[in-house]
């Protein structure tokens, strides 16, 4: 509904999701629907940050970088080239032990890598852009794919174009959607296989490569053939486990899950606030993280904290271990629990800045 104070005809350049920024789209059911829910909108975070920071302007002192994770990066590689040369050159006959433990420990700090370089990517985690970028290699030395840049490119676009069905590159493709639906097994293997997923979706978008993701390429072409001459086969081998359990069916690799699949409608961008975000680095703080891409991971609590009454409503998870059993067991969930928008509804949802930003003042 139009509020009083905006007239009839200027209806179409006001966002009518002001100020919570909650759609009034239905979600979409697995086993009813192939395709995702469908917003007439651009995606809310923009507009949710400008709304917040006219109420809580002190908001922005948190914007900066945090230093620490620079020295977790070193530590978190340091333990992993260790367990690589272990069962590379030490324990070469505990075969279960190395399965068991890349999938406990080693998916663990797979998805540590995947916080340091998703903090990289915004520029969170030192001064210069190329500074970290640098971190960004850093996190990718024990992960046996040249992932780092690549994920810089793609993610931002996810924020700039989140939704954006045929730009976003997290979103489901169509065949996903089509051929698992709600179906409790096949979700199983599509979880299971979520690391080739993800690098097919990519591939689909045909982009040539930047110049960085050459040098991520060429980085970790390197940081492989030493890996292997000091750990030997298996260290390569445990490493490449590492990544696949901990892309897949993983505790931690439920934040995948419960960041933006739909179990609400309306709403689109899910937090987390359970007890693992002390050890992933507030991971699940993804909301207040696309509401202020400028604030580093140790800061986003106190985001929650400043600007209660904006993020105490939301729909939040507090088990990741839950996020996967519902998703996997419910019939209702599947790829398509998504919302996606058209990028002519995106560019008209953004036209509505200036009567946002307008009628803030007006108030003020």
């Amino acid at each position: 509904m139009t509020p009083p104070s905006v007239k009839l005809e200027d209806e179409i350049q006001y966002d009518y999701r002001h100020p919570l920024y909650i759609g009034d789209w239905k979600k979409s059911i697995a086993y009813i629907e192939d395709d995702f829910a469908y917003d007439d909108l651009d995606e809310p975070h923009m507009k949710r940050r400008i709304t917040i920071l006219k109420q809580h302007p002190e908001i922005e002192r948190l914007y900066g970088y945090d230093i620490k994770t620079i020295p977790i990066t070193i530590i978190v590689t340091l333990i992993q080239i260790i367990a690589a040369y272990t069962f590379g050159r030490i324990l070469v006959d505990w075969n279960w032990t190395m399965i068991i433990y890349s999938y406990v420990v080693g998916g663990i700090i797979t998805q540590i890598y995947y916080v340091i370089i998703h903090e990289a990517t915004h520029s969170l985690a030192a001064p210069t852009r190329c500074q970290n970028r640098i971190v960004g290699l850093l996190a990718n030395i024990a992960i046996p794919l040249p992932v780092a840049m690549s994920f810089r490119r793609y993610h931002l676009e996810h924020h700039v174009f989140q939704g954006v069905d045929g730009i976003d590159p997290d979103l489901p493709l169509e065949w996903e959607r089509r051929f698992i639906r709600g179906n409790t097994l096949l979700k199983l293997l599509w979880l299971n296989f979520c690391p080739a997923i993800y690098l097919y979706r990519g591939l689909t978008m045909l982009k040539s490569p930047q110049n960085w993701e050459y040098i991520n390429w060429i980085f970790t072409a390197i940081t492989n053939i030493l890996i292997y001459s000091f750990c030997g086969g298996r260290g390569i081998i445990y490493l490449f486990l590492s990544l696949w359990f901990g892309y897949s069916i993983h505790p931690a690799a439920a934040h995948f899950i419960q960041e933006h699949y739909t179990f609400d409608d309306g709403q689109e961008t899910y937090s987390y606030y359970g007890t693992l975000n002390k050890i992933f680095m507030n991971i699940g703080y993804h909301t207040e993280h696309h509401d202020f891409t400028r604030i580093p991971w140790s800061r986003l609590p106190d985001v929650h904290r400043i600007a209660s009454e904006y993020y105490d409503h939301l729909a939040y998870h507090t088990s990741w271990l839950m996020v996967h059993w519902n998703f996997v067991t419910q019939r209702q969930f599947g790829p398509q629990s998504r919302v996606s928008r058209s990028i002519l509804d995106h560019r008209k949802g953004r036209k509505m800045l200036g009567s946002l930003k307008k009628s803030l003042t007006t108030e003020e």
